[in-house]
């Protein structure tokens, strides 16, 4: 099976007509091995697929855009590359769906720091593909949504967004900037911290697991 993006597969041990899918997207300098630790512990009639972002940094550690540090240490993102791994995983759950038996109305992304960033932005770009989005440790980037986005029809959208207050690396201030926008939107959400850095805690799977079983 040939598709766009590398990717583990955890089989639904309930198997359906067609089983609803959850879609793992890994952070900055991270790989598809990651997010997939979770696997075992998500339910059982979901197809659980973790998949590896585009650009390769080495060593086993890829990007989903580029991320440039300058003299003042401020960060800037790679927009173009940020939009075109937008696109990339849209296609790619096209393309699961049309390659495994995956329900098209029930898919959810699973995304941690850059992960999260866009499953924020692909969700908001294309909400008649994505049914829920768990957002943990990133943060709502317009910027890397579509154009007129606003104007999408997100009735069937669902949003679990978490994020660590002590976070070193994305601070939680931006985080807290997407519940207001989602709520303006009518968009479904629901937002957690926890007293971490930037990383998840077992509360916080816990809490995000419980979410995926009460908004089936």
């Amino acid at each position: 099976m040939n598709l766009s993006l590398y990717h583990l597969v955890r089989e639904p041990k309930i198997k359906l007509d067609k089983n609803p899918l959850i879609l793992l997207l890994h952070g900055y300098g991270s790989n598809e091995e990651d997010l997939f630790s979770f696997a075992s512990e998500l339910p059982e009639e979901y197809y659980v697929i973790s998949t590896r972002a585009p650009y390769d940094m080495m060593y086993g550690s890829y990007a989903w855009y580029a991320i440039n540090f300058d003299a003042d240490e401020k960060k800037f993102s790679d927009l173009d590359q940020a939009r075109s791994s937008r696109d990339l995983i849209i296609q790619f759950v096209d393309e699961l769906v049309a390659n495994y038996a995956i329900d098209a109305n029930k898919i959810t992304l699973v995304g941690f720091s850059q992960g999260s960033i866009l499953s924020y932005a692909i969700a908001l770009s294309y909400p008649q593909k994505i049914q829920r989005v768990v957002a943990m440790s990133g943060y709502f980037n317009e910027e890397i949504a579509v154009d007129n986005y606003q104007a999408n029809d997100f009735t069937k959208l669902q949003i679990f967004a978490s994020h660590g207050n002590v976070d070193q690396v994305v601070p939680v201030e931006w985080a807290r900037k997407a519940k207001p926008v989602l709520d303006r939107l009518g968009i479904s959400n629901v937002y957690k911290e926890y007293p971490v850095g930037h990383g998840v805690a077992p509360q916080n799977f816990y809490d995000f697991r419980n979410w995926l079983n009460e908004t089936k």
